[in-house]
């Protein structure tokens, strides 16, 4: 027995013996629901988690082999930890010293630093342009998606093979990506790292048993090599010696220079941009919840917008808070949990969130504190997009099928800092189209370095640094699903009224959930509206709690040719945004459906 596996064990032991004497003493354990209170002892559904055991720790000579990777390449691991639970996977993470335990107040949280790369590195992803082949026809080659070869994938994968078969561990997980069994598809990680591990077991379906894993197969695998890089970089033509890149023909992606746990997770979300259009169904990037009637909704937007709050509605049931899918039966979540920013996370401002960061969760790049190592979500030294991974069992009003009927409200969120857009607004079918490939939302000062006035930033479909195809495509399954199953869009805007960032007062968020509850609970049917004549759209007459003047931006304007001056200025800025939409062949040019000036 090696050494590194006594002293595993020896520590499982002691942290097996210490987390049932003192984390849960006899007094306080029980297999009730999780609760969202305060307490000194952190309450977690047992059953639930107990419900995720797929675990198994394969050791000898053939250890790769039956745990699925020796097809790939890999054979030198002689002990292969696939699939652990929650609790095997955090005694590793301690006795591998990968990270500190964080003391957040709900609960015990592995935390982890993933050194210079604490985001995506989109200028690093590459796809691999297989000439003649499907992907090399439909993929929307570019900026996005950057091609690079067959033959330098085919030599970044034998770089990662060869770095694995140096190692006397590694870990495996297979699981699933996709709530609907008829889109599902089946995702293998291969990492070298527990925390990695731990981070895909949050973020992907989990299986229940090992029964859910008898013949999988996997439809995509990531090999991803992190501690890695590619020295030969220049002289394959990217762009620095991190690389992300995947190959679709060859189902497979390798992962070299950046930790960031962000990229295999995003990294499939392209792949579901890329399978389900082909299939005729619509990947999304939204978050989704359920009302008790069966009603669901749509949140589409950036970073910002408050996507992640207004569908976190305590009447209503969260199915997922990213990514979803569209299809014949309804929409569905394609994920297992949740990866939210924690930046200035407070209990009262995102409750859910706060005490979604117990046990099981995983922290990313966020500041310790005290003796104690309290996690501090204002100090951004470190960056300011610090994260928590966690389980969707996490938060209470989850809804446990994470599946539900179609849709009849599909809400695009913008934060419009110059003061133009109205807090809610009625789309047409075509205006929809319009609005999604647009993806408008605007910056302001302080949230990146050199912003000093408002900036528009316009993002295809709300997430064009995931679009695998061009916009348009999906833009094309929205229409097509509005229309079959009579769903309406609306644009919400939770920015400034009264005039532009800095001038004005930034919706108060009593204002946009008054819109938003308008809306799901279908009494802004029975109002009247009016016509913008710059923008088109049609804007409620009057709202419930809402001042009617707010309803007009105009109004709350003390100058109104100022704002007739900035709303142009917007209204030119979509303008000039849409008309890489108009070049090459496209079915419908959407753009006259957007404002006229």
């Amino acid at each position: 027995m090696r050494r590194s596996q006594l002293q595993l064990i020896i520590f499982s032991l002691v942290y097996i013996y210490i987390y049932h004497q003192k984390i849960f003493p006899t007094s306080h354990f029980h297999k009730s629901h999780q609760v969202a209170h305060k307490s000194a002892v952190p309450i977690i559904d047992d059953h639930i988690r107990g419900d995720y055991n797929s675990s198994s720790v394969i050791q000898g000579a053939d250890a790769c082999a039956k745990a699925g990777i020796s097809n790939l390449g890999i054979n030198g691991p002689s002990t292969i930890y696939k699939n652990q639970t929650f609790e095997e996977l955090f005694q590793h993470e301690v006795a591998n010293n990968e990270g500190k335990v964080a003391h957040a107040e709900y609960g015990d949280t592995f935390t982890v630093d993933t050194g210079k790369f604490t985001g995506r590195s989109p200028k690093d992803k590459w796809i691999v342009k297989n000439i003649g082949s499907e992907s090399d026809a439909n993929i929307d080659w570019g900026n996005v998606n950057q091609p690079t070869s067959p033959e330098v994938f085919d030599e970044l994968y034998e770089k990662a093979v060869n770095h694995f078969n140096t190692l006397d561990k590694a870990y495996v997980f297979d699981g699933f990506c996709g709530a609907n069994p008829n889109s599902q598809r089946k995702i293998r990680f291969v990492h070298e790292m527990a925390w990695q591990q731990h981070f895909v077991t949050n973020m992907f379906i989990r299986a229940n048993d090992k029964s859910d894993l008898d013949g999988f197969e996997p439809d995509f695998t990531v090999i991803n090599a992190c501690s890695q890089v590619d020295e030969d970089w220049e002289r394959h033509g990217l762009n620095s010696e991190v690389a992300v890149v995947f190959n679709v023909e060859k189902k497979c992606a390798v992962i070299f220079g950046t930790w960031y746990g962000g990229e295999n997770k995003k990294g499939i979300f392209s792949l579901m941009n890329y399978w389900l259009p082909m299939q005729g169904q619509f990947p999304m990037h939204c978050s989704a919840n359920v009302g008790k009637a069966g009603d669901s909704a749509l949140f589409f937007g950036l970073s910002g917008t408050g996507k992640t709050t207004l569908s976190a509605d305590p009447h209503r049931a969260l199915i997922g808070d990213d990514e979803h899918g569209w299809d014949d039966q309804g929409v569905f979540n394609f994920e297992g949990g949740c990866y939210a920013k924690t930046i200035n996370l407070t209990e009262k401002t995102e409750p859910d969130i706060y005490r979604a960061v117990k046990k099981d969760a995983m922290l990313e790049n966020v500041a310790l504190k005290g003796d104690d190592n309290e996690p501090d979500y204002f100090d951004t030294s470190k960056t300011e997009n610090g994260r928590v991974s966690y389980p969707i069992f996490h938060i209470d009003n989850y809804h446990e099928p994470q599946m539900a009927g179609h849709p009849k409200n599909i809400i695009f969120l913008s934060c419009d800092a110059f003061g133009v857009l109205p807090p809610i607004a009625k789309l047409t079918p075509e205006q929809a189209m319009y609005h999604f490939i647009s993806g408008y939302t605007a910056k302001v000062a302080g949230t990146e370095r050199g912003v000093t006035e408002p900036t528009a930033t316009f993002s295809a479909c709300f997430g064009a640094a995931f679009l695998t195809l061009h916009p348009t495509r999906y833009a094309e399954l929205l229409k097509e699903k509005l229309e079959k199953h009579n769903a309406q869009a609306w644009i919400v805007n939770s920015g400034w009224s009264g005039g532009a960032y800095g001038i004005g007062e930034r919706m108060s968020i009593k204002t946009t959930r008054a819109c938003v509850n308008y809306i799901l609970d279908g009494k802004i049917e029975d109002t009247t509206w009016e016509k913008d004549p710059v923008f088109g759209w049609e804007i409620p007459a009057s709202i419930p709690d809402v001042d009617s003047n707010v309803l007009r931006p105009k109004n709350t304007w003390p100058d109104a040719s100022q704002y007739d001056e900035a709303e142009k200025k917007l209204a030119n800025m979509y303008v000039d945004n849409f008309e890489k939409y108009r070049i090459g062949d496209v079915d419908v040019d959407y753009s006259k459906f957007g404002p006229k000036l």
